[in-house]
């Protein structure tokens, strides 16, 4: 299996512990670090888990593998699938000052047999962990960031080599440059101009026009936009979590979604009055009428628009970390229907109670599912005076 030479995982290794925790500025000596990973990417795992120690950091690895999901999805009894180690998690979640989680799957299709409604019975207790998660994080007290391992099963599912695969890795998150973190701090530099420009706009409506696509979302009170932080490498999107219940019109995604073992084909959703009111798919659609049937999983969590100016991705990965941040001719626009983000609001997110979540139309679900479209668009903002103005155009940011 072809894997990248030891000086490009080191400065994967380097982006992701040195970089993207603790938003932009890495880990600091004492801090205890989190490092999730699939088997497969046990190469790349050992090199972060050194660049931990390099660091000054204490690494606790959680190494899993496809085949104990696949066992416990196909032979796992309701009972087994509900199971939740409430003691345990809550032990991890206050030890950890950081995560680090390596994606990579032999097949994303691995569950495809699998009755995605036992994958979805297991998700019922992960709002509690995201709780407990979101609530730390919004007190600064833990950072995380997502990275991409290349497998020759993903690479199939892409359409391409593995090694073409993991140029794709390489060239996205700087792993060639001299000094990948100079070139990661430029980007988030730059992203950074965009997001405060657009929160200090006082956005109240957005209207998104595109391919079968006549959307219009409401930002919602004390919002912002954020970008860049680190929490994904890599990270070149510019998103927010808006009030779920201003949502109408219909969007149309042509980006495949894959899907707890599955592949979703040409996604349409029409909302109206917050609400998923019709759901369609060339492929799967029972699937996709499943997800969204989850607790407020028919409700937007999340708004996002990606600038082909940063991005250099300009293949289909068939992963949501990489395709959500596609650059190509037009950049992408995607939209997670389920939980919002709390970060987004614009005092302190310590003070957001559940009474406070639901005044200002933050939605609370155990789904949170990011569907991407990649044809043209143009964003047009309602500002708090009346006046109207695009603020993405082909593929652009136009602030």
């Amino acid at each position: 299996m072809y894997i990248p030479d030891k000086r490009i995982l080191k400065n994967y290794a380097k982006v992701l512990v040195d970089f993207a925790l603790n938003s932009g500025k890495g880990i600091n000596k004492g801090e205890v670090v989190s490092l999730q990973f699939d088997t497969v990417a046990l190469p790349l795992a050992h090199v972060v888990y050194a660049q931990i120690l390099s660091s000054g950091g204490f690494p606790i690895v959680r190494m899993s593998d496809d085949i104990f999901s696949k066992e416990l999805y196909t032979h796992g009894s309701n009972e087994q699938l509900l199971f939740f180690p409430k003691k345990y998690i809550r032990s991890f979640v206050d030890t950890v000052d950081h995560r680090i989680a390596l994606l990579a799957e032999r097949d994303p299709l691995y569950l495809k047999d699998v009755d995605p409604k036992k994958i979805m019975l297991s998700n019922k207790n992960t709002s509690l962990v995201r709780k407990w998660l979101f609530d730390k994080e919004d007190r600064g007290q833990m950072t995380w960031t997502l990275a991409l391992f290349g497998t020759p099963g993903m690479a199939e599912q892409a359409g391409i080599s593995l090694e073409k695969y993991w140029e794709q890795i390489i060239s996205a998150c700087f792993l060639d440059a001299e000094d990948p973190l100079a070139k990661w701090r430029t980007v988030f530099k730059g992203l950074e101009k965009i997001r405060t420009t657009l929160s200090d706009m006082n956005i109240q409506k957005l209207h998104i026009v595109a391919q079968d696509t006549d959307l219009w979302i409401t930002m919602g009170k004390d919002r912002k936009w954020l970008g860049g932080g680190g929490r994904n490498i890599p990270s070149f999107e510019i998103f927010t979590s808006p009030d779920w219940r201003g949502t109408t019109g219909h969007i149309y995604f042509d980006y495949p979604l894959y899907r707890y073992g599955n592949i979703i084909r040409d996604i349409h959703l029409t909302f109206e009055k917050g609400r998923v009111i019709k759901a369609r798919a060339s492929k799967n659609e029972s699937l996709l009428k499943a997800l969204i049937a989850q607790k407020n999983a028919d409700k937007i969590g999340e708004y996002s628009l990606t600038d082909i100016r940063f991005s250099r991705i300009n293949h289909f990965m068939a992963n949501t970390l990489f395709d959500e941040n596609f650059g190509g001719k037009w950049g992408n626009t995607h939209l997670a229907v389920g939980t919002s983000y709390h970060d987004t609001y614009t005092k302190d997110p310590k003070t957001l109670t559940a009474k406070k979540l639901h005044e200002l139309g933050y939605n609370e679900s155990p789904e949170h599912c990011d569907i991407m479209a990649t044809h043209n668009r143009e964003v047009t903002a309602t500002l708090g005076n009346g006046t109207t103005k695009t603020i993405y155009k082909d593929g652009k940011f136009t602030v």
